[in-house]
């Protein structure tokens, strides 16, 4: 706690707004510096069968978990087409009843090691067993070259693909949890990222991904573009071992926003045994298929609907735990290829403006397969040009577990209840 107060002390003692640290006269040279606090608290509260499950105590049933992240963004220009990033994070994750179970549930950022990184730069402070843990890391680092024909980005950067809100079947690097709470920071990695205008309205990019080996590294070229209402991205390289085929188209029409992206994966395991394409035992296919609309009620109904199918999924949830034993699926699955656990998943996603400063929401996440499904209704609250209050409930349904197995993707869920503060300066 004695390092939160510190956080807290310096944070406050930040101005309100951007602090410039450094200018030149002309204005070409500039060094600015944003930061930000989020603290969040998620309290858990699981079914007796999930944690017999799970081989642990029914005393604890309960889990409380806090989570800090303090954030300070270096940000600059060295002349008109230069500029740079650096970021740096403080991270405290404390289970303070439970056993850590809980670990986030996949509404807070995961804890596994970030990919495409040559060296993680995510180092522990302290760390007690599985209840605490306060990390440091390097969560940017680049310099971007800028140019009428296009642009050069090197170092450590978010590279994100595809048009998915909820899901997405090309995005390859980092992708969110469908659940996960706090989507404004995805994590760097270390990559190459060029794109060159062919025209006003198509670009050519290449980006390459580097992790340890070449069996760690991405790279992949681009085709984007847009003609008139519609715009699209055709993608083609390789992840890790994967060769990837890929394909995301958006438009408007009538009013409505529609979306899909399709996916097809040449892997060199047996990971499309459950989901191969053309009856091949190594092709693997995703698909993303979405809209949005705006209703004309009161200052605005915004509904998002989004299906996803994933090839690297299984159609039966009790053999979930079993391919999780498999080495190469489960590096896939830290990796964030899966991004659900079975192989469909539907999501309707709905807000509305009650005030300029509070905005209610609800998700609905469900499986086709097994009919379980998660209801989270939300409020976030703008308390201060500089301060949002985001409070979230979870409430899973479906089949709970029996005899140790699980009997479908979501009944092992626990009910949470997620509060975070954010504070940015």
């Amino acid at each position: 706690m004695t390092i939160i107060v510190i956080l807290l002390v310096s944070f406050y003692s930040l101005p309100v707004y951007s602090l410039e640290l450094w200018s030149e006269a002309t204005g070409e040279h500039i060094l600015e510096l944003n930061s930000s606090l989020k603290g969040s608290w998620l309290g858990n509260r699981y079914q007796p069968s999930a944690l017999v499950m799970g081989g642990l105590p029914i005393g604890e049933r309960d889990s409380v978990l806090t989570y800090w992240r303090f954030r300070l963004d270096f940000t600059g220009r060295y002349v008109e087409r230069i500029n740079y990033e650096i970021a740096y994070e403080h991270r405290i994750r404390d289970v303070m009843n439970g056993s850590g179970q809980a670990a986030g549930a996949g509404v807070l950022p995961s804890e596994a090691s970030a990919p495409y990184r040559i060296s993680q730069l995510d180092q522990p402070v302290s760390v007690r067993g599985t209840t605490f843990s306060h990390r440091h890391e390097l969560d940017r680092a680049l310099v971007a070259f800028h140019h009428s024909r296009g642009e050069l980005i090197v170092g450590r950067q978010a590279v994100g693909l595809g048009r998915g809100v909820l899901f997405s079947s090309v995005d390859i690097f980092s992708p969110f949890s469908p659940l996960e709470v706090d989507r404004e920071w995805r994590r760097g990695i270390d990559a190459v990222n060029a794109e060159y205008n062919l025209s006003d309205t198509w670009s050519l990019g290449v980006v390459a991904a580097f992790g340890d080996t070449s069996n760690d590294s991405a790279y992949i070229a681009r085709l984007r573009g847009y003609q008139g209402r519609f715009d699209g991205e055709l993608i083609l390289g390789r992840r890790a071992r994967d060769y990837l085929y890929g394909l995301s188209v958006s438009a408007t029409i009538m009013g409505a926003e529609i979306h899909g992206e399709l996916a097809a994966f040449d892997t060199p395991g047996d990971e499309a045994y459950e989901g191969g394409l053309f009856g091949s035992d190594h092709y693997v296919g995703k698909i993303v298929l979405g809209g949005s609309y705006t209703f004309d009620v009161g200052s605005g109904l915004y509904t998002l609907l989004e299906y996803h199918f994933s090839g690297f999924g299984t159609r039966r949830i009790e053999t979930a735990a079993q391919r999780l034993l498999n080495p190469s699926y489960l590096a896939r699955y830290l990796r964030g290829d899966t991004q659900i656990t079975g192989q469909e998943a539907l999501a309707l996603q709905i807000s509305y403006d009650v005030d300029p400063g509070l905005t209610a929401g609800l998700l609905l996440l469900t499986s086709p397969n097994d009919g379980s499904g998660i209801i989270s209704p939300s409020l976030t609250l703008n308390y201060a040009e500089d301060v949002t209050i985001v409070g979230t409930v979870y409430l899973p349904f479906g089949n709970e577990p029996a005899a140790g197995v699980v009997r479908s993707e979501y009944g092992a869920s626990p009910r949470s209840c997620f509060l975070q503060v954010r504070f940015y300066h």
